[in-house]
């Protein structure tokens, strides 16, 4: 909602002199809304467990961590180059809110990232255990033959 907002205050302005600020502003606001905004219709739809190959966890850290980084950038980048026009103190008030919300959902995906990683590891050492086990079990089995015998 704030990328939005802050798309909206960008737009908004009519007369710029160095425009190079403004123009990246608006790349990195509108990009951000798109890219979020598709990836928590997926989330919301329950798309993404249709597609097991990607990492979403992954992916949604990887989003909201650059997506600070350029709206922190953005931002800083348009407080220096701008006229003082309303238009463009909101945006830059609402960049930095964006990027702080995107910190706060980085710092978020990063435990996550960290807790499913984790469980990814102890299952595959149980797994790997339970291999173990039951191939020297094998052995131990009269019913199962060995070819060598």
């Amino acid at each position: 909602v704030l990328a939005l907002i802050a798309f909206i205050c960008i737009e908004t302005i009519m007369e710029c002199s160095p425009c190079e600020g403004l123009y990246f502003f608006e790349f990195v606001s509108c990009s951000a809304l798109v890219v979020t905004g598709v990836l928590l219709l997926m989330f919301s739809l329950n798309l993404h467990t249709r597609i097991p190959q990607i990492n979403w966890n992954l992916t949604d850290l990887v989003n909201t961590g650059l997506s600070t980084f350029f709206f922190f950038i953005a931002s800083v980048v348009l407080a220096a180059l701008n006229h003082k026009t309303g238009a463009e103190i909101a945006a830059v008030v609402f960049g930095f809110l964006a990027m702080a919300v995107y910190a706060v959902n980085t710092y978020l995906a990063i435990k996550k990232w960290r807790m499913t990683s984790r469980q990814q590891s102890n299952r595959q050492t149980s797994d790997y255990i339970r291999a173990r086990t039951e191939s020297r079990e094998v052995d131990h089995r009269p019913d199962i033959q060995r070819l060598d015998a």
